[in-house]
């Protein structure tokens, strides 16, 4: 019985020069939330900008208003800190969720929210569901890319 030659392993293509790692990086807001959890509000990884969801907390003060609009207002004001602090700003936001308990809130906040995002136009997405803490009335996530410096 004759043996058949070995196949030879396919060929590899030339590897690629090692490509430099993506900046990673995370920016906290300080609240009390981050540190309990273990996350932070927003993590910068090369040009895009992760930002966690966002309740109408003040993160430095841990208080929160009844009002929704109100909360809404202030996620905006956490969002825009967290994208400033990673070079950015609202303008280059591509997507965002807003997550209420109670669908009958999201109606008084468009206002709010197409102040921030009108002229943007993000993809965009609206989740009933429940939140951590029942005083909050809306939670917003947004993802943002960088624009190159030139």
């Amino acid at each position: 019985m004759t043996e058949r030659p070995r196949e030879r392993p396919a060929e590899r293509p030339a590897e690629r020069p090692a490509e430099r790692p993506a900046e990673r990086r995370a920016i906290l807001s300080g609240s009390t939330f981050e540190e309990r959890i273990g996350y932070a509000r927003a993590v910068v990884d090369g040009d895009w900008v992760h930002v966690s969801g966002t309740t109408g907390f003040d993160y430095a003060a841990m208080t929160i208003s009844d009002d929704v609009v109100a909360q809404a207002e202030q996620c905006l004001r956490t969002i825009e800190a967290a994208l400033a602090e990673a070079g950015c700003t609202l303008a280059d936001v591509v997507r965002v969720r807003y997550m209420l308990p109670d669908r009958e809130d999201f109606e008084p906040c468009w206002p709010t929210l197409r102040r921030a995002f009108g002229g943007i136009r993000p993809a965009a997405t609206m989740l009933v569901c429940g939140l951590s803490d029942p005083r909050m009335k809306i939670e917003i996530e947004a993802y943002a890319r960088r624009r190159p410096t030139r």
